[in-house]
């Protein structure tokens, strides 16, 4: 658990406890990914029983049941999912570019889920909003402007009405300490110049920490909490502070990175969508820490 903290799921050693986590069965959708990996990995530290599921990329995660899967496809989503009957599932699946990889496997994932009685966690994003009124409590209306934001909407909106007891957890950009995020990797490649480019400084997000996203998710699915929840991070920052905060920690040199803005470029989407997860936090053991305070150079 991160932040020295326990999800509900956390490790005990209460043996009856222990008897009781290892008889649940966990399913995480899209487990090759970066936030998959980490729910994969949370939830085999806390006793669960892990199945998971990749398109192309497998993963070797000693412990967990591994499934390829389109989960595009209606029939096979629902057939695997009869099949394993997990307790939990946790659906971190997506693909910006793509509408079915997106919305449509949330609708099949959230039709299984209803279907086997499975209690079900999908992990949204902040571009479901214009950016035009931040910050953005769990109440607010989304009104999407990108493709992507659009396909994340449709989404929720069917899971809200064909499983009304889910969790609809709504991040922002995910980063790590381990350097391979896709945020790391951009930021330390411009700075480095094997990449061009520029970070945005008017592109206002909260960044999370992957361990801290996961552990939230995973305690949150251990509750009854149901509907629109916010897990982002603590610390409102641009994309190019965020960058220089990479290059520090990393010891490179972070003049060399090149500010510009998202309005003045031919890169669409939203320009502050801060998320206020005060709501959500409040009722967390997990704390959703800052991108200044985790991007901190260690020592």
């Amino acid at each position: 658990m991160t932040n020295g903290r326990r999800s509900s799921w956390g490790l005990t050693n209460d043996s009856r406890a222990a008897a009781e986590m290892a008889r649940r069965r966990i399913l995480v959708l899209g487990a090759s990914g970066y936030l998959g990996k980490e729910l994969v990995t949370q939830s085999l530290r806390a006793g669960l029983s892990v199945a998971a599921t990749y398109a192309n990329n497998p993963r070797s995660t000693s412990g967990a049941t591994w499934h390829q899967i389109d989960l595009t496809d209606a029939d096979r989503t629902m057939e695997l999912v009869t099949t394993i009957r997990p307790d939990v599932i946790i659906n971190a699946a997506y693909r910006q570019s793509s509408w079915a990889d997106t919305a449509d496997t949330a609708v099949n994932a959230a039709h299984a889920a209803a279907a086997t009685r499975a209690r079900l966690v999908f992990v949204s994003s902040d571009v479901v909003f214009d950016g035009h009124h931040s910050p953005y409590a769990e109440g607010a209306a989304p009104s999407p402007i990108t493709p992507y934001g659009s396909a994340k909407l449709a989404a929720e909106t069917a899971i809200a009405t064909l499983t009304p007891t889910a969790v609809i957890a709504r991040t922002s950009l995910i980063v790590g300490s381990d350097g391979v995020s896709p945020q790391e990797r951009r930021g330390r490649d411009l700075a480095q110049r094997r990449a061009t480019g520029v970070l945005f400084t008017d592109d206002i997000r909260c960044p999370v920490h992957v361990s801290d996203l996961a552990a939230a998710l995973l305690e949150l699915a251990a509750t009854e909490r149901s509907g629109i929840h916010h897990l982002a991070g603590s610390d409102a920052i641009s994309r190019y502070e965020m960058g220089v905060l990479i290059a520090q920690r990393d010891g490179l040199d972070a003049s060399l990175l090149q500010p510009g803005t998202r309005a003045g470029s031919d890169s669409p989407g939203p320009l502050d969508v801060r998320l206020d997860s005060s709501a959500t936090q409040a009722q967390l053991r997990t704390r959703l820490r800052g991108a200044r305070e985790f991007l901190v150079k260690p020592g």
